[in-house]
C-alpha cells in the first residue's frame, strides 16, 4: 500500500492522527505541519527527543529579544507567572485546536501592549486571528482582575505595568524556546499542561486566580 499523502512511497508507519499508515518521509516532513499529531505518537516523541538534543537558535530579529530582563524575575514574580501560565494551559484545554504559534503570538501582543502602557501612551493592538485574539483578551481580563483583587485587599493595585510586561516577555521567550517552530506544534502547550494537570479537568476545576 502506498502512502496516502504522497501516493508514491510505501506506507510503513502507522499515523495515529490519520488512523492509517504513511511513508517515513511524509511522517518527517508533514509532522506538525499538515498533520495534527497526537501527543503520545511514538514517532513524534522520538522527534521531540532529537529536537531537545539539537536546539534550534531563536532568530536574532525575533521581537522583544532586545528587552533586558531583571535577573530575579522568576523569584520576585513567581505567583504571577504561575497564574498566567495556568490560565494559558486552561485556555488551551478548552481550545484543543490552539497551537504554540498562536499562544506565542498572543503573548507577544500582550507584551507589546504593556510596553506602551509603561510609556504612558496606551496603544492596544491585539492579534487579528480569532484564537490568539481570544487568548489575548482572556489574559488582559485576568491581569485586570488581579489588580482589582489587590486593590480590595490593600487599597491599591501593587501589580505594576512594568512587572506585567517583564513577566509576559519571560513567558514569550519560554514559548519560543519550548516550541519547535512547526505550524501545528503543541510542545509549549504540552509543557504547560504538564505543569498544571488540573487544567485538563474542566468539569471539576473551578476558575482560579492566584493573586500575587
Amino acid at each position: 500500500m502506498n502512502c496516502t499523502i504522497c501516493e508514491k512511497r510505501k506506507a510503513v508507519r502507522f499515523c495515529p492522527a490519520k488512523g492509517e499508515k504513511i511513508c517515513a518521509v511524509c511522517c518527517g516532513t508533514e509532522r506538525e505541519v499538515t498533520i495534527d499529531c497526537v501527543p503520545d505518537c511514538s514517532y513524534l516523541l522520538a522527534a521531540h527527543r532529537y529536537e531537545d538534543e539539537h536546539r534550534r537558535p531563536v532568530p536574532a530579529d525575533t521581537p522583544l529579544l532586545d528587552v533586558t530582563m531583571p535577573q530575579d524575575i522568576v523569584y520576585t514574580h513567581q505567583k504571577l507567572i504561575t497564574a498566567l501560565a495556568f490560565a494559558i494551559a486552561k485556555f488551551c484545554a478548552l481550545q484543543p485546536a490552539a497551537t504554540d504559534r498562536e499562544v506565542v503570538a498572543a503573548l507577544q501582543a500582550l507584551a507589546e501592549t504593556h510596553k506602551t502602557m509603561i510609556s504612558g501612551i496606551f496603544y492596544e493592538q491585539p492579534p487579528e486571528a480569532p484564537l490568539p485574539r481570544e487568548l489575548y483578551a482572556a489574559i488582559m481580563a485576568l491581569l485586570s482582575e488581579i489588580k482589582r483583587q489587590q486593590a480590595e485587599k490593600t487599597g491599591f493595585a501593587s501589580l505594576k505595568d512594568s512587572d506585567a510586561f517583564f513577566v509576559l516577555v519571560f513567558l514569550h521567550r519560554m514559548g519560543l524556546l519550548r516550541t519547535n517552530g512547526r505550524p501545528k506544534s503543541h510542545r509549549f502547550i504540552e509543557f504547560l499542561r504538564a505543569q498544571f494537570p488540573q487544567s485538563q479537568d474542566l468539569k471539576r476545576e473551578e476558575s482560579r486566580i492566584i493573586v500575587p
